[in-house]
């Protein structure tokens, strides 16, 4: 598919990464609808085994050696994979989908802004800070989100903020193989935690196809997606185009959910949307993003 893709129109690229982020927001999505028979935490740890188990046959992570000061970083990495997973899902039990992957998104829209020390990104700084105000229900409840999970859909964030920046260290030498061994190290923890959690009809197995479904459609599919599309797209292009993954979320959580956003919703989440493309499109050319999805 990679030398089909070199050779189709320079549009195509776009539309991969366009179907990718569809993959993971419809996969959320999916994943959500399980929560009434399952809870959060056993869909964390449903989609995480199997989404490990996927990994791990494709990348074999038990060929790759890691220096002696690559495993603080490794550890780090997978224990903020498996955390930003688990509490990305309890915060998706308490409101919606795209509230919540605008609010998550502001942890790697951090790492982006803190790299940077120009007068233009103050103005990134404060559209952001004014979305974060209307979504986050403060003072007078504007937005209308539940606290904790907007706190907990942040704590997503900062995971994914401390997941690239260790993933940058632990995978200098493996590249994508290493997401392999984060999520092993993942669902050595989380899974457990997961299961403790959940009941039992979490593992019978009327439920493992819908837990495959969303693995492959929140892991294995958009990962291969992502690669395919890096290989054809500028680096400035690629994080202008996932900038708009709040908003697709959005539309996933009103077509697969039935949620719907308030005016003030709408607006801030555009205005976290407008804040992570302009870093992007701004950035020096010599700026280096690493970007991840995993929510």
């Amino acid at each position: 598919m990679s030398g089909l893709l070199r050779k189709s129109p320079a549009w195509m690229p776009v539309l991969v990464l366009i179907v990718s982020m569809l993959s993971i927001q419809s996969g959320a999505s999916l994943a959500k609808s399980l929560f009434p028979l399952i809870g959060a935490p056993g869909v964390t740890a449903l989609r995480l085994a199997l989404g490990t188990l996927i990994l791990v046959i494709i990348f074999k992570p038990w060929r790759l050696r890691f220096a002696k000061e690559q495993r603080l970083p490794l550890l780090l990495y997978g224990l903020s994979l498996g955390a930003m997973n688990y509490m990305f899902y309890l915060s998706i039990q308490r409101i919606p989908l795209g509230i919540a992957v605008a609010l998550e998104f502001t942890g790697p829209l951090a790492v982006a802004l803190f790299a940077s020390r120009r007068a233009v990104d103050f103005i990134w700084v404060i559209l952001a800070v004014l979305g974060l105000w209307f979504l986050l229900p403060l003072g007078q409840d504007v937005a209308h989100v539940d606290l904790t999970g907007a706190l907990l859909a942040l704590g997503a964030g900062a995971g994914w903020a401390i997941y690239i920046l260790s993933g940058q260290r632990a995978g200098a030498e493996h590249g994508p193989a290493t997401v392999a061994m984060g999520s092993l190290i993942a669902a050595v923890i989380f899974v457990p935690l997961g299961v403790l959690q959940s009941v039992d009809v979490s593992w019978h197995w009327s439920i493992l196809p819908i837990g495959l479904a969303i693995a492959v459609l929140s892991t294995a599919l958009p990962y291969s997606l992502e690669m395919l599309a890096l290989t054809r797209l500028p680096t400035r292009t690629f994080g202008t185009l996932m900038s708009l993954e709040p908003g697709l979320a959005a539309i996933s959580g009103m077509i697969f959910l039935g949620e719907t956003l308030t005016g003030t919703q709408t607006l801030a989440l555009a205005a976290i949307i407008a804040a992570s493309m302009g870093s992007t499109l701004t950035m020096r050319r010599d700026t280096k993003i690493q970007k991840v999805d995993v929510s």
